[in-house]
């Protein structure tokens, strides 16, 4: 069987330096569509891009120490720092690899037999070591894949702070809208029963009817029942909250009581092309995807013959105290070169795993990118759009207040019917409950953004960050 029919794999050459080059470098990120601008507008007198602490933006110091509580004590961001230490322990067991191994060995025997008085005592002392010569990068590309796995799991660290944190944000909002949506749930009751008041003194004076009093009556309880509803809404944002913060519910408290006080932060993305380089799910997907080069590189390696060093002292002596004259030492140095000739397909399917590996990641790869662009497009839409929601909202809420004042007024002086004052009561309830919905939506829409273009998170740049 010819060498090169063994270890070609594409190489046509018959000489070892030749076929070295057949191994190649890690691939490079494969090519991908950009979009040329973002669909949706963008805030042209914000700052571009987020900066690290950009949930300070919304204006509550209550906010900011819930954020640095949860980055401390959040379970999966301890977990994924856990995972960190792993993938450095795993790079420095490759990278051991590249050096020589070293060790030492003593011994000492006594000898004799049954009824014979001679007794012989020998000693000895050694040290040996090997070494690989990494002639074809196979050791090298080891540890290139162990470190780009490392700057992965890296990478997913920020990524999941990034998460939790626009986690904790939302729900912090939430807590604060419900609370909201609870004040206003209890001014209209208090409104309604106010409205049941004056029916029940036109009963009496004779100018309204026990049907004015059910359906005021019905109202009245449809509002209470809304209460308890919000409630545990509330109370279950709350949950949620302390859950992502590591603290016990029963001593947890917001003292945050509604969304008045806050303001939606801006922000403008850069060219998408900058998305690359601001998203650390993408830099994790870039990074996976060069091990998998490495991890191609290292199993084509491996179809090549290996080459080990190996060097021996020894100290032997029947006494302790000449073991270390001249005669006793000795040494033994050694090269060895092994190529596999027949492995039963192992090495092929190795190198076809790698290969398979690398072709799913480059699609991973891609599909985190378009994912990302889309990302930033819909949270762009979404805040232009809801900004533009509100405004007709808030004007909806204005015109109901007066609707009600009018209709209450008209209705106390019997200048009309009950009907009309009960769908202004309604009206005004449903656009005050719309419009604390829409603050929240507006609040949230905001962490989408900073969410989709990375939080302040940056890639190291490429002079730090090479491989």
């Amino acid at each position: 069987m010819k060498l090169t029919s063994i270890i070609g794999y594409g190489c046509g050459a018959a000489l070892m330096t030749s076929i070295a080059g057949c191994v190649g470098a890690p691939g490079d990120k494969p090519a991908v569509a950009e979009p040329r601008g973002w669909s949706a507008p963008v805030a042209n007198s914000a700052p571009t891009w987020p900066a690290p602490g950009w949930w300070s933006g919304f204006g509550s110091r209550e906010l900011d120490k819930v954020v640095v509580t949860a980055h401390a004590n959040n379970t999966d961001i301890a977990i994924a720092a856990a995972r960190i230490l792993q993938a450095e322990a795993r790079t420095r067991v490759v990278g051991a690899a590249l050096f020589p191994s070293i060790g030492f060995d003593a011994d000492a025997a006594l000898r004799g037999n049954a009824g014979n008085s001679n007794v012989t005592r020998s000693y000895g002392a050694g040290i040996g070591g090997s070494y690989e010569v990494d002639l074809w990068g196979r050791l090298r590309a080891n540890e290139a894949a162990a470190q780009a796995t490392l700057r992965a799991s890296t990478a997913d660290q920020s990524t999941v702070a990034l998460s939790i944190t626009a986690d904790v944000v939302n729900n912090y909002l939430t807590v604060l809208s419900l609370r909201d949506r609870l004040r206003i749930a209890r001014s209209n009751l208090a409104n309604a029963r106010s409205v049941l008041a004056t029916i029940e003194a036109r009963v009496r004076a004779g100018a309204g009817t026990d049907l004015d009093l059910a359906q005021q009556r019905a109202v009245i309880a449809g509002q209470e029942a809304t209460l308890p509803q919000l409630e545990r809404q509330e109370f279950e944002a709350r949950s949620a909250l302390a859950v992502l913060l590591d603290q016990p519910l029963d001593t947890f408290t917001v003292a945050g009581s509604s969304l008045a006080g806050l303001r939606a932060p801006q922000v403008k993305p850069g060219l998408p092309s900058g998305l690359l380089t601001r998203r650390p799910d993408i830099k994790a997907a870039e990074e996976r995807l060069a091990a998998a080069g490495a991890d191609v590189q290292a199993a084509r390696a491996a179809f090549f013959p290996t080459i080990n060093l190996t060097g021996t002292t020894n100290l032997a002596s029947t006494a302790l105290t000449s073991l270390f004259s001249g005669g006793a030492f000795g040494y033994g140095l050694a090269a060895g070169l092994a190529q596999p000739i027949f492995e039963g397909g192992r090495l092929i399917g190795q190198r076809d795993v790698a290969l398979a590996t690398q072709q799913e990641l480059i699609a991973s790869y891609r599909a985190v990118l378009a994912a990302s662009f889309a990302d930033v497009s819909v949270a762009l839409k979404a805040v232009e759009t809801l900004n533009r929601q509100s405004v007709f909202v808030a004007e909806q809420q204005r015109q109901a207040q007066i609707a009600f004042r009018l209709a209450d007024a008209r209705y106390r002086a019997g200048a009309t019917d009950l009907i009309t004052l009960l769908d202004a009561q309604r009206t005004l309830f449903q656009a005050e409950d719309q419009m604390a919905g829409m603050n929240l939506q507006r609040l949230q829409a905001s962490v989408g953004l900073f969410r989709a273009l990375g939080g302040g998170w940056q890639a190291a740049p490429a002079a730090t960050a090479s491989r």
